[in-house]
């Protein structure tokens, strides 16, 4: 993951190869609507309480005390297809080394574990899991190993990520949708990425890949699931590292991204805790998280660490099914929707139906809002650059009011205001580089009780 820099501070090392246009593929179109996901982080570390990214204590973790003897990786996508989710990412092995798979090329791994006398592999429940519940599958793969002795010879350890990387993409688990490469601790480090990102697509030609090597999507910047606003798709600097300020090249300036708000169930541990339940988050805090990321046209990555026991935590799920259920509850009825709208020039807009006075003088037809969902047709890339909401007051209105401004809208803005009582809506795009075409525009009003 990365962290945000104050600076330009642009690392000259550039792994990212391939030259890509500033409108996104098919694939990345897909990827996009996807927009809720949930991030599993989950293996040797599970069973070692207290420990942290790079504390220098990776090499005392044992195989033998990785047993999970009530794994259900079917609760896992259970789970995450309760809550709306379309995709979960699992990590195959994060920065100990530890593979959740039996790997050829490692002792270090499910195989050397009394886990189902060392002939179970996570990975395989893991993938089946997911085709099941019809999830996306996606694979987080620490490109940076704290024990492997051949770290420190690029060479030698690029035939070995090659060789753990092809066990996962070229074998038995079929097609995989995301690799996502975490850049923490490869920030001094040379990687051969023309080598393994060609052997990654021969291998897995849609795969999506994240952050690092040839990138596909991005990181947006922290781990508070924030985006921040406008969010523009076209970038051209890439964050690399929570311990580094330095930014990646992109291609070429202005290349397609979008990007992944990902972030913890709780507070500030991304692997299992037993001393921090207290601190899930609440369905409230969610709510406001995904108007921040998916409201801002990035997609929501979750993380839930998987118990001892292999399962998913109570109270974790709750609180991911208690945002989908208010989620399911806000935007279930627009009260006016895009086909509803007249279109004049790069102006929107509608008088609500039964409109007017009875006979006794009241007044029919006004709705009170909170909520515009606009969503831009990004298949060209995306042209709005700034617009504004409108609403004409529902009782002797001369001239319509601004309810909110904004810059970017790419996949999807979410726009909220003061609950308002209004007789018609405007939506106006202000600036914009091109013709503008709407997927979707929907209003909706508050959710209350």
């Amino acid at each position: 993951m990365s962290t945000f820099s104050g600076d330009n501070n642009v690392s000259k090392q550039n792994p990212c190869k391939r030259i890509m246009d500033s409108v996104p593929t098919p694939r990345q179109l897909e990827y996009q609507d996807w927009e809720l996901g949930v991030f599993l982080h989950f293996g040797i570390r599970t069973f070692h309480e207290g420990h942290r990214d790079w504390d220098g204590r990776e090499k005392s973790m044992r195989a033998e005390n990785f047993n999970p003897t009530g794994l259900d990786c079917r609760q896992w996508a259970a789970s995450a297809a309760a809550a709306g989710a379309r995709y979960m990412v699992f990590t195959a092995k994060h920065h100990d080394g530890f593979a959740n798979w039996p790997s050829r090329y490692t002792d270090f791994s499910v195989a050397s574990s009394p886990w189902r006398q060392g002939r179970g592999d996570v990975v395989r429940d893991y993938v089946d899991a997911c085709r099941e519940y019809g999830l996306k599958v996606g694979f987080y793969y620490s490109p940076a190993d704290a024990i492997s002795p051949l770290y420190e010879d690029p060479r030698a350890y690029d035939d070995y990520f090659i060789n753990q990387i092809s066990e996962l993409l070229g074998g038995d688990y079929g097609p995989v949708d995301m690799l996502w490469f975490d850049g923490c601790g490869s920030e001094n480090h040379q990687y051969d990425w023309e080598r393994i990102v060609g052997e990654i697509r021969r291998m897995q030609p849609e795969i999506l890949i994240f952050s690092l090597g040839d990138p596909d999507y991005r990181w947006v910047g922290n781990e508070a699931g924030l985006a921040d606003s406008p969010q523009w798709n076209r970038v051209d600097e890439l964050f690399l590292s929570v311990r580094t300020d330095k930014k990646l090249l992109s291609p070429r300036a202005r290349t397609w991204l979008p990007a992944e708000c990902d972030l913890m169930m709780r507070d500030c541990n991304w692997f299992f805790s037993d001393r921090d339940e207290h601190t899930v988050k609440s369905p409230c805090e969610l709510l406001g998280i995904y108007d921040y990321s998916v409201g801002r046209g990035c997609n929501m990555l979750i993380n839930i660490g998987p118990d001892r026991r292999g399962l998913l935590p109570e109270k974790d799920v709750a609180a991911l099914l208690a945002m989908h259920r208010e989620l399911l509850r806000r935007f279930a009825s627009p009260i006016i929707a895009l086909a509803d709208l007249k279109r004049d020039r790069n102006t929107w807009s509608a008088e609500f139906p039964g409109y007017g006075r009875t006979d006794a003088g009241e007044i029919t037809g006004t709705r009170l809002l909170e909520y515009a969902v606009i969503m831009e047709d990004i298949r060209g890339g995306e042209s709005i650059r700034r617009f504004r909401i409108r609403i004409v007051p529902y009782i002797n209105a001369a001239l319509p009011i601004t309810v909110y401004e904004g810059g970017s809208i790419g996949h999807k803005a979410i726009c909220r205001f003061p609950p308002v009582r209004c007789r018609g809506v405007i939506f106006e795009v202000l600036e914009n580089h091109g013709p503008v075409e709407l997927r979707s525009l929907e209003f909706f009003p508050p959710t209350e009780g």
